[in-house]
């Protein structure tokens, strides 16, 4: 049986409940503490499934114990899974793995990316934002720039096809949740007569920085503000010592082509899951962990995400 594979802890996990931003939504969570590491745990349609809260910024140290951990308290979820991070991708353990796919580019100096990793219209790209009196600079959180930030999100409901999680907040609501994490990230603003038209926050998550909001006004996309904004952030790794910039996901994209375009290559990172209940263990064999999306045919998935974008384009007129 399943708690047979699963030794008891060596010490008691505390279990409570924490509000959270998922998917830019405010909600309530269970949570697991466990070795000072915080665990949570969501229902993705049939099945719930625990993950370290800050799995970018730390690593699992003994995957064995906290399986044993979770597997034995109480209302214990029906999957863990976690992941290695980059740069270190050789797997190490013997779980069930799938590969994340990850846009990365590998820094070493500005010079190298603008000579080396980018081609000629990219830097004409940044040139051409130079040129139009775009100025690109470390930002300060301050009631400016959270106006500045409210002006950018408010522009439209819908970015990328989809409803765009910030649309809609007021200028105390994105203070209160973008205030959370500065300890740890550079903001970058890009500014046209004086006017905020675009943001960056960088992570710094150690051997790696990660790009969390990556957003400019849609009425100043003539002026070339994203690759500007680019190639301040690449200034900003070199600077900070970190010798690769993770950019979410890859994918075949106009974003893809962005992040093409800018240096990025894909990259695989290995990710496990581990059954801890029977209907884990089901909902992994049927593919049901990565949610109903992930068992539908490509070419459905595309039709429907074009159908997506075109009620969106009906619904921002």
């Amino acid at each position: 049986m399943l708690k047979r594979d699963f030794p008891a802890p060596r010490q008691k996990p505390r279990v409570f409940r924490k509000h959270t931003l998922i998917d830019g939504r405010a909600l309530s969570i269970r949570c697991i503490e466990i070795n000072g590491q915080i665990y949570y745990s969501l229902p993705r349609q049939l099945v719930s499934i625990a993950r370290l809260e800050e799995e970018w910024f730390e690593d699992v140290a003994d995957p064995g114990f906290i399986i044993s951990a979770l597997a034995n308290s109480q209302g214990k979820p029906d999957i863990f899974t976690f992941w290695q991070r980059p740069p270190d991708t050789e797997p190490k353990y013997h779980y069930y793995i799938e590969w994340e796919s990850l846009a990365v580019l590998p820094v070493s100096t500005y010079d190298h990316w603008w000579n080396k990793q980018v081609k000629g219209t990219t830097r004409n790209m940044v040139r051409k934002a130079e040129k139009a009196g775009l100025e690109v600079r470390q930002a300060t959180f301050d009631d400016d720039f959270v106006r500045g930030m409210t002006e950018i999100f408010n522009e439209t409901p819908v970015r990328q096809g989809r409803r765009f999680w910030h649309y809609g907040k007021d200028c105390e609501t994105i203070k209160r949740q973008f205030s959370r994490f500065l300890f740890r990230e550079d903001l970058i603003g890009a500014y046209y007569q004086g006017e905020l038209i675009g943001f960056v926050t960088l992570a710094n998550a150690g051997n790696f920085g990660i790009l969390g909001q990556f957003i400019s006004k849609l009425k100043h996309r003539d002026k070339a503000t994203n690759n500007l904004l680019m190639a301040k952030t690449v200034e900003t790794c070199e600077k900070r010592q970190l010798p690769f910039l993770i950019y979410g996901s890859w994918s075949e994209s106009s974003l893809g082509n962005f992040k093409r375009h800018s240096g990025f290559k894909e990259a695989k990172a290995p990710r496990y899951f581990v059954p801890l209940t029977r209907r884990g263990k089901l909902a992994l064999q049927l593919g049901l962990h990565r949610g109903w999306t992930a068992v539908i045919p490509k070419e459905l998935t595309s039709r429907l995400k074009t159908l997506r974008s075109r009620w969106y384009d009906l619904y921002r007129r």
